[in-house]
């Protein structure tokens, strides 16, 4: 029964962790969002 209360541990701290990471990894405050490129000036539109 120990064994099996262990891994549950295991499996909830496993997913906290993954969590975590996903929460506190992305771009920091200070960065800047990456520019837009521009759409191309001959979209075939103008026909």
């Amino acid at each position: 029964m120990w064994l099996v209360a262990l891994e549950a541990c295991f499996a909830f701290l496993l997913f906290a962790f993954i969590v975590w990471w996903t929460m506190f990894s992305g771009r920091k405050p200070d960065q800047k969002p990456p520019a837009k490129p521009l759409p191309p000036k001959d979209d075939g539109k103008d026909q």
